[in-house]
């Protein structure tokens, strides 16, 4: 006997949970999952089922990049940064001359910050030296870079993934031409102008282009967050500065009345002690050197690679930071620089000049996305046809990686670490 169901019109619709037939066969037979993986399952409805957990495990890929002729995002959109010049201006009609009480906007520097940029200085050094002894010896890690692009990979052999477009790529299929790699390919950072003084002179004019010094761009926002180096000196004051009408003056003079001049060229890094790297099973050294394991050396240099953006990512809060929202110039300070010297889209209309935006942290230390390869001692490339199942990660991340540290649970997603590559005489199988 069939029973006829009724539906009545302004029931209560209470949230369904969708299984797909992938899910069913993944309950039947689970696949084998990363270490401290959560796995989270799909609700359909307002999704008040999911737990706490699940929020903290957020998914993260790989940021596409956008189209050369385009205009990179804004950080904070632009009614709130016309909102803010709109109160600036109100602020400085009612009181045309006051003091500016805020750091580091008055020329002193924010007291709780100065550890954490001597913090950041010493991660960059760390993270400089362990990638170095990474890549050094007979058990390092190779890297390759494209002759004709900036593509890179971290393994053995390079990949056959059809990315390439460099000169003659259309000739070649858009395939790589590898050769070896250096740390500079890994970790890459950006230069911008030293300003002596961030507040009075902020900008650096086109005239003074091969005058002032450029330096990595961390590296200058460490020196305005309180980092002291002799190669490259900068003014600190001990009183605020005014601002008249909108420009700035300061009535703190120094001692000679004059600027100092430029000292002598300086190497940039203090000499760092030698570490001496050594497999699990090797003879001690000597005792003046530090012993130290491949996997532990990796999981140090990860480490400091992860310090370094969350103390920079503190600093940018606080000292501006602006990137060309055209092409990968950066300056530190106040305001951009105005070297003519942007050649991407649209320089014509803007004089050479750079259109300058708030950076991102992606800007100021750029992540250098690189494929990640499963297994490290496979001899066979990655194959063109199934790069839609590997995953990327920075190029800092896969080093560390291969070299034996653990995979920061940021990256797991990314990496794609619960996905199984099929064989290449597979790949037109699967659906």
């Amino acid at each position: 006997m069939q029973a006829t169901l009724g539906v009545r019109w302004g029931a209560s619709r209470a949230p369904i949970r969708v299984l797909f037939p992938q899910r069913l066969l993944a309950r039947a037979e689970p696949l084998p999952t990363p270490a401290g993986a959560k796995t989270r399952w799909l609700h359909g409805g307002g999704g008040r089922g999911s737990s706490e957990g699940d929020e903290a495990a957020a998914y993260s890929d790989v940021p596409r990049p956008g189209r050369k002729w385009m205009r990179k995002p804004y950080v904070t959109p632009m009614k709130v940064l016309i909102r803010r010049a709109k109160e600036e201006r109100q602020a400085r009609r009612e009181n045309p001359c006051r003091v500016l009480e805020h750091p580091p906007d008055n020329g002193l520097l924010v007291p709780h910050l100065v550890e954490v940029a001597r913090s950041v200085h010493a991660a960059r050094e760390r993270l400089l030296d362990g990638l170095t002894r990474l890549m050094e010896g007979g058990d390092a890690i190779q890297v390759k870079r494209c002759r004709f692009c900036l593509e890179v990979h971290v393994g053995r052999v390079g990949h056959e993934i059809r990315t390439c477009e460099g000169r003659n790529s259309g000739a070649r299929n858009s395939l790589h031409v590898w050769r070896t790699g250096t740390v500079r390919d890994v970790v890459g950072f950006p230069y911008c102008y030293h300003l002596f003084d961030r507040v009075v002179e902020p900008r650096v004019v086109h005239k003074e282009k091969y005058t002032v010094p450029r330096l990595p761009a961390i590296l200058e926002l460490c020196i305005q967050a309180g980092v002291d180096m002799e190669r490259y000196p900068t003014k600190r004051r001990t009183r605020p500065v005014y601002s008249i009408e909108g420009r700035i003056v300061d009535f703190e003079l120094d001692e000679a009345g004059t600027l100092p001049e430029l000292p002598a060229r300086t190497p940039l890094l203090p000499p760092v002690a030698p570490i001496a790297v050594s497999s699990a099973s090797a003879d001690t050294t000597n005792e003046q050197e530090e012993e130290i394991t491949v996997p532990d050396l990796a999981s140090r240099t990860l480490q400091s690679w992860l310090d370094m953006r969350s103390g920079a990512a503190r600093l940018m809060k606080k000292y501006s930071v602006h990137t060309c929202g055209y092409c990968p110039e950066v300056q530190v300070g106040p305001k951009g620089h105005k070297v003519r010297m942007c050649k991407a889209t649209k320089h014509q209309q803007r004089d050479g000049q750079h259109a300058w935006q708030e950076a991102t942290m992606d800007d100021l230390v750029p992540p250098n996305y690189v494929w990640h390869v499963a297994d490290p001692s496979d001899e066979l490339p990655m194959a063109n046809e199934l790069k839609r199942y590997y995953g990327k990660a920075p190029a800092v991340v896969e080093l560390c990686v291969q070299a034996g540290a653990p995979v920061p649970e940021a990256y797991w997603s990314m990496m794609r670490l619960d996905v199984v590559a099929p064989a290449r005489d597979e790949y037109d199988l699967v659906a």
